[in-house]
């Protein structure tokens, strides 16, 4: 991992409408590195995403990407630095097919390269390869959330941000979608993970971050987490 993270926020203060949301935040992740952001429901975790990929504007502070102050700099800018987004809501469009909605993003990454083909994706998720022509609309819960990862896969970025990928699904669904979350990072491939399924994360990541009330209040390895039953109660009622 290089010292200079692929993404950071420093001291982000944002607000909607008139409801101040983040108060200081800061997080960094590396090259490779995993990453989740936990907390209770209404923390800011999905605000601190959006304020980091330029979809909601910090009042305050500094978002730099690779080094580069990006702060105020439009959503596009950001993600074509080698950041892939997989949003909450999954964000699938319903009138274009499966092949449609995966190759419409395909691209090399920063230095060109082209790891994550077509046929790699389908690889990874075998269920796509028989839905091709199928419309967003007509997929399941599950199937819309394998098409918008298998989407940010074909970015071929250095960073994927997931917000929530496993909500509403099956278990045995769930099950699917952590094990090519795994291989990801497996790839080398650095993540940042929101998700409200907490053990699962404290085995995937390296490193988490608690929020509470738009403030992060601990930010460290996730062994040490997973051991302070304490923390997991006080602030994640675990």
């Amino acid at each position: 991992m290089t010292d200079t993270p692929i993404i950071e926020a420093l001291g982000l203060h944002t607000h909607l409408g008139s409801s101040h949301i983040l108060h200081g935040v800061s997080l960094a992740v590396g090259r490779g590195e995993a990453v989740c952001l936990l907390g209770r429901n209404g923390m800011g975790k999905t605000t601190t995403l959006r304020s980091m990929l330029g979809l909601a504007q910090p009042s305050q502070g500094e978002i730099r990407v690779n080094g580069r102050a990006m702060t105020g700099a439009p959503p596009h800018a950001i993600v074509r630095q080698g950041i892939a987004f997989v949003p909450e809501g999954r964000g699938v469009f319903p009138n274009l097919s499966v092949r449609e909605n995966l190759v419409m993003a395909a691209r090399a990454s920063v230095d060109g390269r082209r790891e994550w083909s077509f046929e790699r994706v389908l690889d990874t998720f075998p269920r796509l390869a028989m839905r091709l022509d199928n419309l967003g609309n007509q997929l399941s819960g599950g199937e819309q959330q394998m098409v918008t990862i298998g989407r940010a896969l074909l970015t071929n970025p250095d960073l994927i941000i997931l917000d929530e990928a496993t909500e509403g699904l099956a278990p045995l669904i769930r099950k699917e979608i952590w094990a090519v979350i795994r291989a990801i990072r497996e790839a080398g491939i650095a993540t940042l993970v929101v998700d409200k399924n907490v053990k699962d994360l404290l085995a995937l990541c390296d490193r988490a971050l608690v929020m509470v009330k738009g403030r992060i209040v601990l930010d460290g390895p996730t062994a040490e987490l997973a051991r302070d039953e304490g923390a997991l109660m006080r602030h994640l009622s675990l």
